[in-house]
């Protein structure tokens, strides 16, 4: 018995048309997928449980006055020595030497003196400079008018949430640790994006995913944009 052979211009049309997905395994892909998806929020949950505690502070200490945040400041005046500090730099070290600061000043500023207005003369003000330290359980701000002979020093202790809140903002810490935040940063990149292949790779409801972005995408859009 004689089978049907197909036609050349049918094996033609099969030939021209090109495989897709050739050698891609679907499953294996998924899983591969899932297990890169965990590990990565594994490296981001500790640091993430972090930022997200501290942005929740961050965000209604002012609007919901919430007293977990708490800061015991103390000012004092402290005499210069003779010879008073040239410049703001030499006032910064014998600040940290005087007040026994660890850490060297984190930023110093000088102000050249300048003409203000004062209601219908012009006064001179002298130059001013501004020394700052910080760490993550206090700050020390000390400012100090040429000519004055004392200088003013003003220090700020917070308590645990505080601590938490100079993490997030990365107040008092060097550039490793705002390299270990950027990691966070790209782990949350990587964790929205592989969620969206695996949602569209393991489920059928495609439309229902659809609308679920949509919505979040103009929520943000309307919560942000009066603010612009």
């Amino acid at each position: 018995m004689n089978t049907p052979t197909p036609s050349s211009a049918a094996v033609a049309v099969h030939a021209a048309k090109p495989r897709r997905w050739a050698g891609f395994n679907r499953p294996r892909f998924l899983q591969a997928l899932r297990k890169f998806h965990g590990w990565i929020g594994l490296w981001g949950a500790l640091l993430g449980l972090l930022f997200g505690t501290s942005g929740i502070l961050l965000n209604h200490r002012a609007v919901m006055k919430i007293p977990a945040v708490r800061m015991q400041e103390s000012s004092v005046q402290l005499p210069l020595p003779a010879p008073a500090p040239s410049d703001a730099d030499a006032l910064a070290v014998w600040l940290q030497q005087q007040l026994g600061i660890e850490r060297p000043a984190n930023r110093v500023r000088e102000e050249p003196a300048r003409p203000v207005a004062w209601g219908d003369k012009t006064l001179q003000q002298p130059a001013r400079w501004q020394v700052s330290f910080n760490a993550l359980r206090y700050s020390v701000q000390a400012e100090y008018w040429l000519g004055s002979g004392m200088v003013s020093v003003k220090r700020s202790d917070g308590n645990f949430f505080a601590l938490l809140i100079n993490l997030h903002k990365g107040n008092g810490l060097g550039v490793a640790w705002v390299l270990l935040a950027d990691t966070l940063a790209g782990s949350i990149v990587l964790l929205s994006l592989t969620g969206v292949l695996l949602w569209t790779g393991l489920q059928r409801r495609r439309v229902v995913g659809a609308l679920i972005f949509g919505a979040s995408l103009g929520a943000t859009i309307l919560t942000v944009g009066p603010s612009i």
